[in-house]
C-alpha cells in the first residue's frame, strides 16, 4: 500500500452471547461471505477493513475485535474493551435470553471501554424470522445476498419495537441485520462510524489521547478505497 490509505483507525468491539452470530457478522464485514457452522471464538478473534464515509470525505480503517460469549473468557474478554472506542453489542432475534443479556454485556463494556464509546445495538438472524422478507426490503446498503429459503425458520423472540425502545433510554444506536444475507451489516458499521467521526469533531473524542481514535495523515488528499478484507495480527 503506498503511502497513508485511510484518514482514522478507529477500534471496534463485538459482543454479546455465544452463538448469537458475532464472528459471522465480522467474517461478513471483512470477507463479504457467510460461514453457516463457525468455530466457536476462543478468548477474541481479530479483522479490519475499511470502510468509506462519503459526506465525511473520509477513509476509517475499522479494526475490529470478536470477543467470546461463554463466560469462562469473560476475564480475558474485557482487557480487549479498553479504549474501544466502538461496539456491535448484537443479540438474536429469535433468542430472548440473548437480548436479556445484553444488559449485562452493556454494564460490562461501559466499565472497561472508553467512557465516550459508541454503541450500536444489532438484532442478528432476522434471515431466520418469518418476516425476513419485510427486513430485505428495508436493506439499507448493497450487499452480495444469498439464498435463505434452505435456512429453517424460527419464532422471532425479540420485537424490533421493544429492541429499539431499550436501545433509545440506553443511548444506543440500532439496526436489525442478517450476517447470512449481508442486510445492514456494513450499515451498522457505518452508522458507528458516523457517530464517532461527529464526536471527535465535537472534540468528545480527542484523536490524538484517545486510543481508539487514530488520526493518520494521508500523502495526498486522493485516496484509493481496498474493499478487500484488510487483515493484521497486531491492534
Amino acid at each position: 500500500m503506498a503511502g497513508v490509505a485511510w484518514h482514522y483507525v478507529l477500534k471496534f468491539i463485538i459482543t454479546g452471547d455465544a452463538a448469537v452470530g458475532k464472528s459471522s457478522l465480522l467474517i461478513r464485514l471483512t470477507d463479504q461471505r457467510f460461514l453457516a457452522n463457525p468455530d466457536p471464538t476462543l478468548g477474541v478473534e481479530f479483522g479490519s477493513k475499511l470502510i468509506t464515509i462519503p459526506e465525511e470525505n473520509k477513509v476509517v480503517k475499522l479494526q475490529c475485535w470478536d470477543t467470546a460469549g461463554t463466560e469462562s473468557f469473560r476475564s480475558i474478554t474485557r482487557s480487549y474493551y479498553r479504549g474501544a472506542a466502538g461496539c456491535l453489542l448484537v443479540y438474536d432475534v429469535t433468542n430472548r435470553q440473548s437480548f436479556v443479556h445484553a444488559r449485562s454485556w452493556l454494564k460490562d463494556v461501559r466499565e472497561h471501554a472508553d467512557p465516550h464509546l459508541t454503541c450500536i445495538l444489532v438484532g442478528n438472524k432476522v434471515d431466520l424470522c418469518s418476516d425476513a422478507e419485510s427486513a430485505d426490503a428495508e436493506q439499507t446498503v448493497s450487499t452480495s445476498q444469498e439464498s435463505t429459503s434452505h435456512r429453517p425458520r424460527r419464532k422471532r423472540e425479540v420485537t424490533t419495537d421493544e429492541a429499539e425502545l431499550w436501545a433509545k433510554e440506553e443511548g444506543l444506536l440500532f439496526v436489525e441485520a442478517s450476517a447470512k444475507s449481508g442486510v445492514n451489516v456494513e450499515f451498522a458499521f457505518e452508522e458507528a462510524t458516523r457517530d464517532i467521526l461527529r464526536k471527535v469533531h465535537s472534540g468528545v473524542f480527542d484523536d490524538e489521547r484517545s486510543p481508539g481514535v487514530k488520526l493518520s495523515q494521508p500523502r495526498n488528499d486522493s485516496l484509493t478505497l481496498d474493499t478487500a478484507s484488510q487483515k493484521s495480527s497486531c491492534c
